[in-house]
């Protein structure tokens, strides 16, 4: 039986309400064609299916908003109905109905979880109706509120993660500067999992890391933290880098959830006369290196990212560094957005012109940092596509080319 209470005479309610749809799961037809009648003697706007079975009415469930459950179901028993609803289908609202012995489940079936019960026999039209109406608005204004505890929650997981992967620089050098800017990719309100630190030394030596996990997420930005949180411990302990780099790739082969997952790291170790550094590149952008002359990449040999290739072998670059110099890392969010209409990505000769150009204008550190992200923005047509992390150090803070000072 498919009954249409509301519109069985071929006119839906006059009132304008929408009908709502209802799943009647009873094996009884005097008692199916009872609630039927009921409900079309008021008129009520309630679309009723029925399914004698609940095999029989999972194959109905879809647009349910309410269910109306027979608790003496042929393949079911008690409230092992009621259960698998609550399961499979915790967004529709469930009214049982029992039979006048057995009361007694009914008052169980709501503290389980169905939103009320009715005694077959002992309900008008109306009650019927009215408990419909408010099983459905209860099991929306609850599901309302496990969708906003789910986003608070949510978004306090976010927080967490965000201060793992974004942390504060330890830097006791009050001359030299760092700023540093993170945004996820596009619109998402996931994070990624690119991060970034900033550590001195007692020996003076400043290290910095900026590293990028594939993918976007939860998972991935657990993975950041953990690789992010490995790196300062190794790096405070006062560890060579290449043994720091070496606990950091056995960290995240064992963290990692997937087995081709992979991460990327540009790591810079400024000495403490701060015209030199060593460079790291694992399967990452270079940094780029601003000072009067202009800007320019840096050059180091380039090994395999982390998860990937031999876990022993970390090669390394000198380079020079000059007087007046800022340092720009990057993840590749940065260099991926699009050029306007063209097809053509940014790639890092476009991001050398916009930061060359922030260079000539004065500008630097946090000005400088935000022009350039502002600009690749506007070029891209909005926000990109992929995470970004964007560390700029500078000592004292570079100076525009041409500038002497």
């Amino acid at each position: 039986m498919a009954a249409r209470s509301g519109s069985a005479h071929g006119s839906r309610p006059t009132d304008g309400t929408d009908q709502t749809r209802v799943l009647l799961i009873e094996d009884d037809d005097g008692d199916a064609l009872l609630v039927e009648e009921l409900l079309i003697d008021q008129d009520s706007p309630v679309d009723l299916d029925r399914a004698r079975t609940l095999a029989e009415a999972k194959e109905s469930l879809a647009g349910a908003a309410c269910v109306l459950l027979d608790l003496g179901l042929p393949d079911t028993h008690e409230l092992n109905g009621l259960r698998w609803l609550q399961e499979n289908a915790p967004q529709i609202a469930v009214v049982v109905l029992t039979g006048l012995a057995d009361e007694h489940l009914g008052e169980e079936a709501v503290r389980v979880g169905a939103q009320d019960y009715l005694v077959k026999g002992q309900v008008d039209g109306k009650g019927l109706a009215r408990v419909i109406r408010y099983a459905v608005e209860r099991e929306r204004s609850e599901e309302l509120g496990r969708q906003l505890r789910e986003a608070q929650i949510y978004a306090e997981e976010n927080g967490r993660l965000e201060r793992g992967l974004l942390p504060s620089p330890l830097v006791a050098d009050r001359s030299l500067t760092v700023a540093a800017r993170y945004s996820p990719g596009g619109q998402r309100l996931l994070l990624g999992g690119d991060f970034y630190d900033v550590v001195e030394t007692a020996d003076g030596w400043v290290h910095t890391v900026v590293g990028d996990v594939c993918g976007h997420g939860p998972d991935e930005a657990a993975l950041g933290v953990s690789m992010r949180v490995a790196w300062r411990t190794m790096v405070l302990s006062d560890r060579p880098m290449t043994e720091v780099l070496r606990v950091v790739d056995q960290v995240f082969r064992h963290e990692r959830f997937k087995p081709h997952l992979f991460t990327t790291l540009c790591v810079v170790s400024i000495s403490p006369s701060r015209t030199t550094a060593r460079l790291h590149l694992v399967g990452h952008p270079p940094p780029l290196l601003l000072n009067r002359d202009g800007v320019a990449e840096l050059s180091a040999p380039v090994r395999s990212p982390v998860g990937v290739g031999d876990r022993d072998t970390w090669p390394s670059g000198e380079v020079t560094l000059g007087d007046d110099w800022s340092l720009l890392l990057y993840t590749d969010g940065l260099i991926d957005g699009r050029v306007g209409t063209q097809r053509r990505r940014l790639d890092v000769h476009g991001l050398i012109g916009l930061t060359e150009a922030a260079l000539y204008a004065g500008l630097h550190d946090e000005s400088l940092l935000d022009e350039v992200i502002s600009r690749v923005r506007e070029l891209n047509g909005g926000a990109l596509d992929d995470d970004m992390a964007v560390v700029v150090l500078s000592w004292p803070n570079g100076q525009p080319p041409g500038n002497p000072g």
